[in-house]
């Protein structure tokens, strides 16, 4: 057994040093900041707009969070079901590598991967919509794979490439959903039950913990994505307030050292010193990656994972579904990701000065950071809520990541092939409870990249459909040019049959 577990961590090894490779990230970056451009920096010029479209509609708008009569969702439990599946471990578990890896500028690097990852959210979930079907059920199907297929495809000579790469990215969105949207997840879960359990003397089974997730994914995952859907929409809300107080609360507890903190941060940045391991330039270089791997795997902005679940809303408006996109990355990165970085940082675990970690955070692990965190502020309470923080986060990711694999599974093998996936899924988590750390993370990370490239190459291809989609929104809504016709669907008959709605 621990052989094949070793010839499985040397192959992926490999595959991982390819896709996450230099050029690989370069393009992750080129793509958000070419959308970032083409859309006249959206996420900044229109801060107001797209706020009072997105949290501020949740309070206000009553399409938003109203029930649906048919087989789509409402946008509210789009942006919840797509925060379930962004908001999980990697969070925590994932901040606190970044920073033991690269040291305190990851974090700029998570900022500023996700500044940029917004428009590159907001592209994907803008041609998600335009590029979607409706089933014969009524449900809406969308996704990288369509525009991929029905987009990059339509172009002069390129349909074999278009359905080439749909169906690879439906192949790799298949694989990673047993990855970043189980494994991962679970073997999280799983390895903070049982050390908050022993941190009360309790010996909980890991393999126990595995069953009784097998219980609670099977509950919710089986329903489809209706059941999927009204549950994330009460989870999700709940546990970001809560661990938001739990963060907070900390964050005040040392509130002097928060000017030390992002100094650290934005100096760690740049530093171009020799880091351990490497040579001059290596910690920038190493910082970079961390923060840019770590990033997209929080907020998956690139992936064309969302994108799948956000198609699925009663929304008519591309762009509109769009600004739901720039909220999901804005919530998951800027606002939970920093939660947890002051956290670990205000800790005593790294060395502020020199940004490598102290005796404290060696004898830790980067793992427990913000368990530990947490229990030097609150004993041991601290550690049962981290604890029950990742259980609720990584369980809402699961459920998120169970409905992009269904949508990959249905482009790949239709309807039939839908309850033979989830069975698998969930069989998979009994998997996920006994994998060591390491390998789980590490093939999240080789199935993340598999899914970026041919997405991007969507994205990029599309990117001027992108700018007129918005150019479109724009000189409708906010100039409020009304002799405009909308873009609703490049597919004729959807197009016609939103116009009549």
């Amino acid at each position: 057994m621990n052989q094949v577990v070793d010839t499985i961590a040397s192959v992926n090894d490999v595959i991982n040093g390819i896709v996450w490779g230099w050029p690989a990230l370069i393009l992750l970056g080129a793509v958000g900041i070419i959308m970032t451009c083409l859309t006249k920096f959206f996420q900044v010029t229109h801060f107001k707009h797209w706020m009072d479209n997105t949290i501020a509609a949740i309070f206000s708008d009553s399409h938003v969070t109203g029930k649906t009569k048919d087989a789509s969702i409402t946008q509210f439990q789009s942006l919840c079901t797509a925060l379930a599946a962004t908001v999980g471990t990697g969070n925590i578990v994932g901040v606190a590598g970044a920073i033991a890896a690269g040291g305190p500028g990851a974090v700029f690097w998570m900022w500023l991967i996700a500044f940029f990852g917004m428009m590159t959210n907001y592209s994907e979930n803008v041609l998600g919509i335009l590029y979607r079907r409706k089933g014969e059920n009524g449900e809406w199907h969308g996704g990288a794979m369509y525009y991929l297929r029905d987009g990059l495809g339509a172009k002069p000579g390129m349909k074999t490439v278009g359905s080439v790469l749909a169906t690879l990215f439906s192949v790799f969105c298949l694989l990673a959903s047993f990855g970043i949207g189980n494994m991962s997840q679970v073997n999280s879960m799983v390895s903070n039950v049982v050390t908050a359990g022993s941190s009360v003397g309790l010996n909980i089974p890991p393999i126990a913990v595995g069953i009784f997730l097998f219980i609670a994914v099977s509950a919710v995952i089986l329903g489809g994505l209706k059941r999927v859907a009204a549950t994330t929409e009460k989870l999700v809300p709940f546990m970001v307030i809560l661990y938001f107080l739990g963060t907070i609360i900390i964050i005040i507890m040392h509130i002097s050292m928060i000017p030390e903190i992002f100094s650290a941060i934005f100096r760690g940045a740049f530093s171009i010193q020799a880091a351990a391991g490497g040579g001059f330039g290596y910690g920038l270089a190493l910082a970079m990656k961390m923060g840019f791997k770590r990033g997209v795997f929080s907020n998956e902005a690139g992936l064309g994972s969302s994108v799948m679940v956000h198609s699925s809303s009663n929304v008519k408006e591309p762009v509109r579904q769009g600004m739901w996109g720039i909220f999901e990355v804005f919530a998951d990165t800027i606002i939970v990701c920093t939660l947890t970085a002051i956290t670990v940082l205000s800790s005593g675990m790294v060395d502020l000065t020199t940004g490598e970690l102290t005796e404290l955070g060696e004898s830790v692990g980067s793992s427990s950071f913000v368990s530990a965190a947490f229990s030097n502020a609150f004993g041991p309470a601290g550690a049962i809520f981290v604890a029950l923080a990742i259980l609720l986060f990584a369980y809402s990711t699961v459920l998120g990541w169970s409905h992009y694999g269904t949508t990959a599974c249905h482009y790949i093998f239709g309807e039939k092939g839908v309850w033979p996936y989830r069975i698998i899924f969930v069989i998979i988590v009994l998997a996920g409870s006994v994998m060591t750390a390491q390998l789980a993370w590490d093939i999240s990370d080789t199935f993340n990249g598999l899914m970026m490239l041919p997405n991007l190459i969507g994205v990029l291809a599309l990117s001027p459909l992108v700018a007129k989609a918005t150019k479109n929104y724009v000189d409708r809504i906010l100039k409020n040019k009304k002799d405009v016709k909308p873009m609703y669907s490049v597919i004729p008959e959807i197009q016609s049959m939103q116009e009549k709605n």
